[in-house]
């Protein structure tokens, strides 16, 4: 079994970087590899690790500049285009999630949901790993690797690390919105998206106190977690829109949707508030410390 890379005081910073990151790559390519067909898990696995691929990309763009840019945005198209299946997933998880909270909808109704919205979910799955794809993403992950290697990350240092950290925990600390019953759905999607980054990009230091950034990367997770979940019900809404699949049950699903959402914005907001408590400053001092101690 190989050995996970890690960030420790005794090991270059940059060098250590580099093999956190080709690790992800690693897993990337098994994901599919593994993978005979074009399966939900496979796909998602795939999904996952890009997003952790990308979150790294953005700690490392200041330092090889737009070589990392370019590889995000191919890294995030890519993603993306794997996704076709992912907005009936996302509906579908939501449904389950209302069925489980008492859904005024008979046994048979809710059969016939989950039938049509599974529908749309094969459809979208139908290609979605076939060999053209296969293609794109064995050149994409080939590209990405070959430049992880020529980037000269044996100069970067902690402090400067610890720089880049304290500038995503502060772009998500100002995406939390002010009014959280009030904002759009779109400011809870950005604030979800910041949340994802920071809580891929804290990995990296968990090996320098375990015991506390297991309990961040926990609570940061809760906060994603519940953020999707408010995400998936606007997924499964907009299903329910005139000329939609769901169209039908629209009257049905609407009100408890709605009560739903409100119960995920208020668990999301309490979470917050805990997890973003520290100004940057003192974010950033907190890293530095724990470098120091390791």
């Amino acid at each position: 079994m190989r050995q996970k890379p890690a960030l420790r005081s005794k090991l270059a910073v940059g060098e250590a970087l580099r093999a956190i990151a080709h690790d992800v790559l690693i897993n990337a390519r098994l994901a599919v590899e593994k993978s005979a067909s074009s399966s939900t898990a496979a796909v998602h696995e795939f999904r996952r690790q890009m997003k952790c691929w990308r979150a790294l990309l953005r700690l490392l763009e200041p330092f090889v500049g737009e070589d990392a840019h370019r590889l995000r945005v191919a890294a995030r198209d890519l993603a993306r285009d794997l996704g076709a299946a992912r907005d009936p997933q996302s509906a579908r998880e939501a449904f389950d999630d209302l069925t489980e909270h008492g859904l005024p909808l008979s046994d048979r109704a809710i059969k016939r949901v989950r039938r049509c919205i599974d529908d749309l979910r094969t459809k979208g799955e139908s290609h979605a790993l076939g060999p053209k794809m296969r293609r794109r993403v064995d050149e994409t992950l080939t590209e990405a690797s070959d430049a992880l290697d020529r980037w000269p990350l044996h100069v970067l240092t902690f402090p400067a690390l610890a720089k880049e950290l304290t500038a995503s925990y502060r772009a998500a600390r100002r995406a939390v919105p002010k009014q959280w019953f009030k904002d759009a759905p779109e400011a809870l999607h950005e604030l979800r998206k910041l949340v994802v980054i920071h809580r891929y990009q804290m990995q990296i230091v968990e090996p320098l106190w375990q015991r506390f950034t297991k309990m961040w990367l926990g609570e940061a997770q809760r906060l994603r977690e519940r953020l999707g979940q408010y995400q998936d019900l606007e997924v499964l809404q907009r299903f329910t829109k005139p000329n939609q699949p769901l169209a039908h049950w629209h009257s049905q699903l609407d009100r408890p949707i709605a009560a739903r959402k409100h119960r995920h914005v208020i668990a999301a907001k309490r979470t917050a508030t805990r997890l973003f408590v520290d100004r940057p400053s003192e974010f950033r001092r907190r890293l530095i410390v724990m470098w120091e101690a390791a």
